[in-house]
């Protein structure tokens, strides 16, 4: 073949054309595939932290909150319910919480911040099911001793009102306890963990 009549430059525009006309058309083709690989906006807000007004909760009262698709308790416990943990260690599985998913600033005997307000993911740490709150003392299915807390009907796992697992039951650790922190007196943050802490 003769190359003698061939324009080099016209030769190299149309190619360096041709590039970019397919670059351009591998971005229009990339940019809508790797968007999809990104979280969807509901996906972000499910896993987002939740601010949560605890000013209105009253002494014994549970508040229910979602955070990252999971049930979180919020309850202010009474002088009394204090107390009443305190006599409960020796019928408990793990009454210190060596082996209880819960960030460094609850490893303590009530395992929360502020002793009266306990925070705790309410799924059981059996099989996932959600346990009810039982408050009252020595209700007549749950026997002379029980002294309140969290009853699992699906297979009948028992916690205190500090989330602490009771012995002989079928759940093997304490509730666990996200990360929170608080913001001010009566606001706190679920799925943040208090300065100096991780997630």
């Amino acid at each position: 073949m003769n190359n003698e009549g061939v324009d080099k430059s016209k030769r190299q525009f149309l190619t360096s054309a041709l590039t970019v006309v397919g670059a351009v058309g591998t971005g229009y083709i990339a940019v809508p595939f790797l968007a999809q690989m990104q979280p969807s906006v509901k996906a972000m807000a499910a896993g987002a932290p939740v601010e949560v007004d605890i000013s209105k909760i009253e002494p014994g009262q549970l508040l229910r909150v979602a955070w990252r698709g999971k049930p979180v308790w919020i309850l202010n416990r009474t002088p009394t319910v204090l107390e009443t943990l305190k006599t409960l260690d020796d019928q408990l599985r793990d009454p210190l919480s060596q082996e209880s998913i819960q960030p460094p600033s609850t490893k303590n005997p009530v395992r929360s911040i502020k002793p009266e307000i306990f925070v705790a993911v309410g799924l059981c740490t059996h099989l996932g099911c959600s346990p009810t709150f039982r408050p009252e003392i020595a209700p007549k299915d749950l026997g002379p001793t029980w002294k309140g807390g969290f009853f699992c009907p699906c297979h009948g796992s028992r916690f205190d009102l500090a989330g602490r697992v009771y012995r002989g039951v079928p759940a093997p650790t304490n509730l666990e306890i996200p990360p929170y922190r608080y913001v001010s007196d009566t606001q706190l943050i679920v799925g943040e963990a208090t300065e100096g802490a991780s997630a």
